[in-house]
């Protein structure tokens, strides 16, 4: 997909500041840092539409991303950071859970992992709860840029096996600093939403 048009449209902490327009959306999950922001900047070709922070935990709330008024990427605060009081998180965690369970148009939501590192019990919880409430998923494994090629397959297995049942289908190896695994994000996006060329 070219993507000739991106805006944040809104930031939302509940149903009622949801958007109203029915178009289908891709929710993205994963640690604060894992690089959610760079991972949107680098699919729709912008520098700064999401935006980065060198401090965890700065997402408090569900951002929506109009690309080509066609359908949302939408940003979930990340979870993981060590700032955060337990009762925000407790909170974060209650707003992140209604979007995902009442949302019907949610399509897919990608999980986003360090690909250097072990997924985190909240990464492996993110997975289980959706596997619980049936969501498509997929998980991108970010950072490959900064792993030599040849360790790639180590990595991958760990986090496969960290994940339990995950098909090799499911699971992509990205970098958005070199682009690689852009195009496989974009099909599967694309199939989530149903887009025809």
């Amino acid at each position: 997909m070219k993507v000739t048009k991106s805006d944040i449209v809104m930031s939302a902490v509940s149903p009622a500041q949801y958007p109203t327009t029915f178009l289908p959306e891709i929710g993205l999950s994963g640690r604060s840092n894992v690089g959610k922001s760079s991972f949107i900047n680098n699919l729709i070709n912008r520098k700064a539409l999401a935006r980065t922070s060198s401090q965890p935990g700065k997402t408090q709330t569900l951002n929506f991303y109009l690309i080509n008024e066609m359908f949302y990427f939408v940003d979930v605060p990340g979870y993981g950071y060590a700032r955060v009081s337990k009762k925000e998180r407790a909170k974060w965690g209650r707003m992140i859970e209604e979007y995902i369970t009442t949302r019907k148009m949610l399509k897919l939501v990608l999980i986003l992992v360090d690909f250097r590192h072990e997924p985190s019990r909240e990464d492996v919880q993110m997975k289980e709860f959706l596997d619980y409430y049936d969501i498509p998923y997929k998980i991108v494994m970010t950072k490959c840029d900064k792993i030599p090629r040849g360790k790639w397959n180590k990595h991958k297995s760990a986090i496969r096996k960290a994940f339990g049942n995950v098909r090799d289908e499911d699971l992509l190896v990205y970098s958005s600093q070199t682009g690689q695994g852009k195009e496989k994000a974009w099909e599967w996006i694309e199939e989530a939403i149903e887009y025809k060329n």
